[in-house]
C-alpha cells in the first residue's frame, strides 16, 4: 500500500472548497486514477491529518491541501465496502461518498409529478441498510439552491464537511453517510442562488427538539409494535354502517397537567381513554399536535409536519397513545393544517431563497389573519408533500381521521382579504382552483388508500357539494363542520331569555340545510377564547338558569341531526375562558352545580350511544321530522328523531317558564313514556318529570296529542309509539 499523491487537478474541487458543489461524488470517495490505481479522496476541513481503516490496517491518508483535503492511492482491486474512515471519536465508519444514490429515477418521476404516495419513506432522514451499511439517507427538495449540505452534532454543524449532491433535476439532494444513527440532531445548510447562507429544519422529519431549540432529530418510526389489529380491521368493516359519533375535543397540553408541567403521550392516553370510557365519547379529536414552536398558536402554526411534538414526549410515545386508545375502543382524529406554515426563518418559507412552498406574490402567498405563508398548491411536489403527510399520519401513526382546519380559507383567493388584495383565478373568480383540485385528491388517495379513515371540513361557507364524493363533483370529505348551525344557536343562547321569541328563526333555519351534507355539530375551542367567554358565561340568567341553559344547549344538540363534538372543560361548567397555559378547572368538581353538569353530560353522552334515532338516520331527512316549530311565544320547539328501531319525541323549552300540563298535538301516539329529562335533580333541576304523561283524545275519541310538564330552561325525550 503506496501513499503517492495523485495530480491535483479536478475541477470539482473548487466548487467544493467554495461551498458550492453538487455533486461531490465526482471527486470524493474512491476513483480509478489508471488500470491498477484508485484513489480515495476525503474532504475534512480543518483537519491536519486523517487515517483509514483498509482490511484491518490503520493507514494515514495524505494532506493535498491545507483546507482539509486528503487522499490515498490505492490498487484496483479495493471495493468502496473495503475502507472506512476514522472519525475524531476515534470510531471508524463508511465514506459516504463512495455510495451510489439511494433515490432512483422514478421515485424521483413520481414526486415530480406530485404523485409519490410514499414519499414520507424516501425523504428527510431516514435510517436504512444501503450496500451493506446501516445508517442515515439524507433527502431534501431545494431545486433553487446552489449547494446543499446536512449538519449536526456528527460533524460540528460545519456546512463544509458533508456536501449533499443534485439528482439531476428533480431538485432533490441526497447523501447516504454511514453510521448515524437514531437521536442525532441535524439540520440542512442551504447556500442560496444570492450566496446566502440558510439553516433549515427538515421539511420531512419525523422528530424535533424541544421548543424553542430548532434541530430535526433522527427517528425510527417503524419499530413500534402495534397491538390493534382487531380496531384497523373493524373500522374498515363500520365505515359506511350508521355509527355514534361523540367526539371530545381536547388540546393535550392544558387537558390535564402535574404540578404545572404537561403530561406525556403515555400518560395522557391512560387518563384519556379512562375518561372517555367514563363519559361515553367515541373518539378523541386532539387540537394539532404537529410541531410548532409557539405554544399560544395551539399548534396550528405547523413547522414540523411529519413529527408530533416533543411537549408531550416521542413519535413512540405517540404510537403507544393512538394503540391505547384503540385498545379501549377510542378513535383519535388529528387536526391538520394544510393551509398555511408560520414565517420562522428556520422554517418552510423561502426554503432555497426563493418562494418553494409558498407563492412568491403575497396576494397569493401570505395569509392577512394570520401572518403566515400561504401553501402553493398548483406546484406538483407542494402538493405531494401535504398529500404524503395526510397518509403519514395514517399509515405510521395509525389515527383514524383528519379534520382539516380552515378550508374556506384555503377555497377563496379573496379570503380575508380587501378588493385589489387578491388575484382572481384564469376565469375572473374567486376560487382557488388549485387548492379545490388538491382537495380533491387528497381525499381520493386517502379514501383508496385507506378505506376505514375519516376527513372533516371546518369549512364556514356554503361552498358546494363539501361532503360529496369526488367521482360526484364534490370534494370527497366525509364531514364538515356545521359552523351555520353553530353561531346561530350560540347567538339564541346568548339572547336574555325574554327576548328569545323575537329569534325563534335561530332555531329552525338550520333544518332547512341540515341534510344538504353530512355534518358534524360542534361546540368547539373555537368558541371558548378570545373574549368569547367560556359556554357557561354565555348563558344569560342567574346561576340556576345559567347552569339550566347549559344543560339544554348540550341537550339541544345531542338530539340534533348531525354528528357531534364537544371541547373539553364544557363538560364540568367551566366558568372561564380556556387557556392553552393552564389547566381544566377539575377543582370545580366540588361543587354540586358543576358535579351535576359532569353528570348530565356523561348521562346525556349514553343515552345517545345507545338510542340509535338520533344517530342511525342523523345525515338523512328520514330520521327527523317536526312536531311544532311554531309556538314562538313560549320559545318551545318539539320534533321526532327516528330509527328503524323507534322514535323519540325531544321536546325544548328556551325560557324559564314552567307550564304545568303543557299540549303537543301528536296525532295517533298509542304509548309514550319520558326517557330523559334535563331538568332532574340529580342534574341541578328542580324536578319537573313526568312519570305519567296524558294522551289526549278528542270528542270521537280519536287520539290526537300528549300533555306533560314543561320544565324550565329543559329538553324532555320521550319514547313514543304510533
Amino acid at each position: 500500500m503506496d501513499t503517492l499523491i495523485s495530480p491535483f487537478t479536478h475541477p470539482q474541487f473548487d466548487s467544493l472548497l467554495a461551498g458550492e458543489a453538487y455533486d461531490p461524488h465526482q471527486f470524493l470517495g474512491l476513483h480509478r486514477l489508471s488500470n491498477d490505481r484508485q484513489v480515495i479522496r476525503v474532504w475534512r476541513p480543518g483537519a491536519k491529518d486523517i487515517h483509514l481503516k483498509i482490511q484491518d490496517q490503520a493507514v494515514s491518508a495524505v494532506q493535498i491541501h491545507q483546507a482539509g483535503l486528503f487522499e490515498l492511492t490505492v490498487p484496483n482491486t479495493l471495493h468502496p465496502t473495503d475502507y472506512q474512515v476514522f472519525h475524531q471519536n476515534g470510531l471508524s465508519g463508511g465514506d459516504p461518498y463512495t455510495f451510489a444514490p439511494t433515490i432512483g429515477e422514478v421515485d424521483q418521476y413520481l414526486f415530480s409529478k406530485g404523485v409519490h404516495y410514499k414519499l414520507y419513506q424516501m425523504m428527510g432522514a431516514r435510517l436504512i441498510k444501503h450496500q451493506g451499511y446501516k445508517g442515515t439517507r439524507f433527502a431534501v427538495w431545494a431545486p433553487s439552491a446552489r449547494s446543499v449540505s446536512v449538519v449536526g452534532d456528527f460533524n460540528h454543524w460545519d456546512g463544509r464537511t458533508n456536501p449533499m449532491r443534485a439528482l439531476g433535476d428533480s431538485g432533490i439532494w441526497e447523501l447516504f453517510i454511514p453510521g448515524i444513527e437514531e437521536g442525532e440532531k441535524y439540520k440542512f445548510e442551504i447556500r442560496t442562488q444570492a450566496g446566502e447562507l440558510k439553516l433549515k429544519a427538515d421539511p420531512f422529519a419525523l422528530g424535533n427538539e424541544l421548543r424553542p431549540a430548532t434541530a430535526s432529530v433522527i427517528v425510527d418510526v417503524d419499530r413500534f409494535e402495534w397491538q390493534d389489529q382487531q380496531w384497523m380491521e373493524q373500522r374498515v368493516q363500520k365505515k359506511n354502517a350508521p355509527r355514534p359519533f361523540n367526539i371530545y375535543e381536547v388540546h393535550l397540553g392544558s387537558w390535564k397537567t402535574r404540578d404545572g408541567y404537561f403530561l406525556n403521550y403515555r400518560e395522557l392516553a391512560v387518563k384519556l381513554a379512562d375518561y372517555c370510557r367514563e363519559m361515553s365519547y367515541t373518539h378523541v379529536e386532539l387540537l394539532p399536535i404537529q410541531e410548532h414552536p409557539l405554544d399560544e398558536s395551539w399548534g396550528y402554526q405547523v413547522s414540523g409536519f411529519y413529527a408530533v411534538t416533543s411537549r408531550y414526549g416521542t413519535p413512540e410515545d405517540f404510537q403507544w397513545f393512538v394503540n391505547h386508545l384503540h385498545q379501549h375502543q377510542i378513535g383519535v382524529i388529528l387536526d391538520w393544517v394544510p393551509g398555511h406554515f408560520p414565517t420562522d426563518d428556520f422554517s418552510l418559507g423561502s426554503f432555497d431563497g426563493t418562494s418553494l412552498y409558498e407563492h412568491a406574490d403575497p396576494r397569493q402567498g401570505l395569509h392577512p389573519h394570520w401572518n403566515t405563508y400561504i401553501f402553493n398548491f398548483g406546484r406538483h411536489e407542494v402538493s405531494n408533500f401535504l398529500i404524503a403527510n395526510a397518509l403519514f399520519w395514517f399509515d405510521k401513526m395509525h389515527v383514524d381521521g383528519l379534520r382539516v382546519d380552515a378550508v374556506a380559507s384555503m377555497l377563496y383567493l379573496d379570503y380575508g382579504r380587501e378588493p385589489q388584495e387578491w388575484i382572481p383565478n384564469q376565469y375572473g373568480g374567486k376560487e382557488n382552483l388549485e387548492a379545490i383540485e388538491f382537495l380533491k385528491h387528497l381525499n381520493s388517495v386517502v379514501h383508496q388508500f385507506f378505506p376505514g379513515v375519516y376527513t372533516i371540513a371546518e369549512e364556514s361557507t356554503a361552498f358546494p357539494a363539501v361532503t360529496y364524493p369526488v367521482a360526484q363533483g364534490g370534494l370527497g370529505f366525509d364531514f364538515k363542520w356545521n359552523m351555520g348551525w353553530m353561531n346561530d344557536t350560540l347567538r339564541y343562547f346568548s339572547k336574555d331569555m325574554i327576548f328569545r321569541s323575537h329569534h325563534h328563526r335561530d332555531l329552525t333555519f338550520g333544518l332547512l340545510y341540515a341534510f344538504t351534507e353530512k355534518f358534524i355539530l360542534v361546540l368547539s375551542h373555537d368558541e371558548v377564547v378570545h373574549g368569547k367567554n367560556s359556554l357557561l358565561s354565555k348563558m344569560p340568567g342567574d346561576i340556576w338558569q345559567k347552569f339550566a341553559n347549559l344543560r339544554l344547549l348540550f341537550s339541544y344538540t345531542m338530539c340534533q341531526p348531525g354528528k357531534k363534538l364537544f371541547f373539553m372543560g364544557g363538560e364540568i361548567g367551566q366558568w372561564n375562558e380556556w387557556a392553552c397555559k393552564g389547566e381544566i378547572e377539575w377543582d370545580l368538581l366540588r361543587y354540586p352545580f358543576h358535579q351535576g353538569m359532569q353528570t348530565l353530560v356523561k348521562e346525556l353522552n349514553h343515552f345517545y350511544l345507545s338510542s340509535p334515532e338520533l344517530w342511525e338516520r342523523d345525515l338523512d331527512f328520514t330520521g327527523f321530522e317536526w312536531v311544532d316549530f311554531s309556538d314562538t311565544q313560549n320559545s318551545v320547539i318539539c320534533y321526532l328523531r327516528k330509527s328503524h328501531q323507534g322514535v323519540l319525541l325531544c321536546v325544548h323549552n328556551f325560557t324559564p317558564a314552567y307550564h304545568s300540563d303543557y299540549f303537543i298535538r301528536l296525532p295517533n301516539v298509542s304509548w309514550i313514556t319520558e326517557c330523559f329529562n334535563t331538568d332532574h335533580e340529580k342534574y341541578g333541576g328542580s324536578g319537573k318529570l313526568n312519570p305519567h304523561p296524558r294522551i289526549h283524545l278528542d270528542a270521537r275519541g280519536k287520539r290526537e296529542g300528549i300533555s306533560f310538564q314543561l320544565a324550565p330552561l329543559s329538553t324532555m325525550i320521550f319514547q313514543v309509539r304510533f
